[in-house]
């Protein structure tokens, strides 16, 4: 069980950069750094973050990246690869946090609030940052994809403040299931109806939305 209260342990932004096997565009956001002192955040994400795959990345229902310290510390005993804040692009880096939330939970730090969306799901140029072509499908087997947010307050964020979790009110769909759900090329309709009545980034429910058309 995730503890209600954590702590920001780093804020991670990011240049547009080149990067081997990238998509079309050849430059990637994906490698982010811990910055100090407060950033904004706004509807659309972290002020001075670069975001190059527009189609797949951002926006207002995935406006924010979390990757929790918690998942992070799961890779470390099971891989040989170096894991620091902002490893696999995410923007906040946060204690005591794992990929076991609820679409719709939400997490209070100071004046923002951040509700839960979608699951990351692995690209190649996650496989390219970090050196492996098969990284991919060892992060989808590995079930910890981190959690896209929304911006439902705008604010500041510092690394070292204190996050609040205010669980989801209504039917809990876990971001776990979701990622799971991605995967599906059939997924039941009864499934599919449930998770489009949580509040789920648009890009995903357009993609289950033409699975029920």
């Amino acid at each position: 069980m995730l503890p209600a209260s954590m702590q920001v342990i780093s804020v991670n932004t990011g240049k547009a950069q080149l990067i081997p096997g990238a998509k079309a565009a050849g430059e990637s956001g994906i490698y982010k750094y811990p910055v100090a002192g407060a950033v904004e955040i706004t509807a659309h994400g972290l002020a001075d973050d670069a975001v190059c795959d527009t189609k797949h990345h951002g926006g207002p229902d995935q406006a924010v990246y979390v990757y929790g310290q918690t998942d992070y510390d799961w890779w470390s005993t099971r891989s040989e690869l170096s894991f620091e804040p902002g490893s696999f692009g995410e923007n906040l880096t946060i204690s005591d946090l794992d990929s076991s939330l609820n679409i719709g939970d939400r997490l209070v730090i100071g004046n923002v609030v951040l509700e839960a969306t979608a699951p990351r799901i692995p690209c190649g140029n996650l496989a390219a940052k970090q050196g492996d072509k098969g990284f991919a499908r060892t992060f989808r087997e590995a079930k910890r994809p981190g959690v896209y947010f929304r911006v439902l307050h705008t604010g500041s964020i510092t690394a070292g403040d204190s996050v609040e979790l205010q669980r989801y009110a209504g039917d809990t769909v876990s971001i776990t299931e979701v990622f799971l759900i991605c995967y599906e090329p059939q997924p039941d309709e009864s499934v599919i109806h449930r998770l489009l009545d949580a509040p789920i980034a648009i890009r995903l429910r357009r993609q289950l939305e033409r699975k029920v058309s």
